[in-house]
């Protein structure tokens, strides 16, 4: 619609004196003063942007002839035109690599869940044994982010270590003759029961390093080996 009406204003001034086209500029200009002074400032439309854009651009003192407008104004409508053209003329699909199967994530977090000691390398190397391709970075980006490093708990530990684990303690034992006896015990923690114990008056650290030999022949030793701090 305004595109219409400057085509027609500018047929009809072709055909008017000089003096009658400055005396209806001067009109036009009382008219805009009145109407600012009685209207507060006015909502601009798509339509009315576009035209003050290409005004702007292609005619020479546009900034002279604004009145119910800032120059900065038009500017701005300006750069946003030409955020929302590129905007446009850049649409298309997301760059980069495809999302990953929601199933694989799945399979992921599903494994550091039941292997809370785990990184990323040890389950990358465990899905391409499965035949997985996938990089250790994937993997990382997708498992559960933990608060704390993750570290197995002592029930976890004494679950995934019970056949290479055993514990050793000394428990005295009064005798009548007001003597104090010193048993050294080993248990088996997968098998629950005793596999050995001896008695002395006098428990030295050779003589327990001999017991743990002579209850564990032939490297049969447990890998993990508790005990207690108390000072006896």
């Amino acid at each position: 619609m305004p595109f219409f009406i400057l085509a027609v204003m500018f047929l009809r001034s072709v055909f008017k004196s000089r003096r009658q086209l400055l005396l209806e500029n001067l009109a036009l200009r009382q008219q805009v003063t009145m109407l600012r002074k009685s209207v507060k400032r006015p909502r601009a439309t798509v339509g009315d942007k576009l035209f003050w854009i290409l005004f702007s651009r292609y005619v020479d003192g546009w900034r002279t002839v604004l009145h119910g407008l800032h120059p900065d104004t038009v500017v701005r409508w300006h750069r946003q035109g030409f955020r929302f053209y590129w905007r446009w003329k850049s649409r298309g699909p997301k760059p980069g690599r495809p999302a990953m199967d929601g199933g694989l994530r799945k399979l992921i977090r599903e494994i550091q869940a039941i292997n809370m000691g785990w990184g990323a390398p040890r389950i990358h190397g465990e899905l391409h044994k499965l035949g997985i391709e996938i990089s250790q970075a994937t993997v990382s980006k997708y498992m559960v982010r933990q608060k704390k490093p993750p570290s197995q708990t002592w029930r976890t530990f004494l679950a995934n270590h019970s056949d290479w684990l055993a514990a050793i303690d000394f428990f005295t034992v009064p005798t009548a003759g007001f003597r104090v006896l010193y048993v050294f015990i080993l248990l088996s923690h997968d098998r629950r029961q005793v596999v050995h114990f001896n008695v002395t008056e006098h428990p030295t650290a050779p003589w327990t390093a001999q017991k743990l030999v002579e209850a564990c022949p032939f490297e049969s030793g447990p890998r993990y080996l508790l005990r207690d701090r108390d000072a006896s």
